[in-house]
């Protein structure tokens, strides 16, 4: 059986929620204090029900989902996992419009190539992704965050 674990991690869960964590902390130290697991009403037209947000704020009004997948080993794309991107697109198409969206993912280049997972994520999927939801890329070594428009994730 393969194992698709983290190399180096406890568990891939574990290594999501550090990630979390370090997001969090960010917005903390600019002031902007975002609490785990921010519950925010969403769904189509009339019929709404509450939907877990891995951070987020009433005051200031943001949402946050985070995302520390990266490429395969080999360099490959991690399909089943973009698939929670999308998924994450969803929510935030059906979240009250007055919050900010904030997509954090971390910063993972492919091997032999200048793209990085969020900018295929962008350019192959750029019709999923809601028009008001800002797509940030965070360096977890240099805690550098980067923001960018559309699909311009180079």
């Amino acid at each position: 059986m393969t194992n698709f674990q983290r190399e180096g991690s406890v568990s891939n869960a574990h290594v999501g929620r550090d990630f979390e964590l370090l997001v969090q902390r960010l917005f903390a130290d600019q002031g902007v204090e975002l609490e785990a697991n921010h519950r925010v009403h969403c769904g189509l037209e009339i019929t709404r029900k509450l939907h877990s947000f891995d951070l987020g704020s009433d005051d200031p009004k943001v949402i946050v989902e985070c995302k520390s997948h990266t490429w395969t080993v080999g360099g490959n794309i991690p399909s089943a996992k973009l698939t929670t991107w999308v998924e994450a697109m969803f929510y935030f198409h059906t979240a009250p419009s007055d919050y900010r969206k904030l997509f954090v993912v971390e910063r993972s280049l492919r091997k032999g190539y200048e793209e990085s997972l969020l900018g295929y994520f962008a350019r192959t999927k750029a019709h999923l992704i809601p028009s008001d939801v800002e797509l940030w890329e965070l360096d977890p070594v240099t805690s550098t965050l980067a923001v960018h428009k559309g699909a311009d994730c180079r």
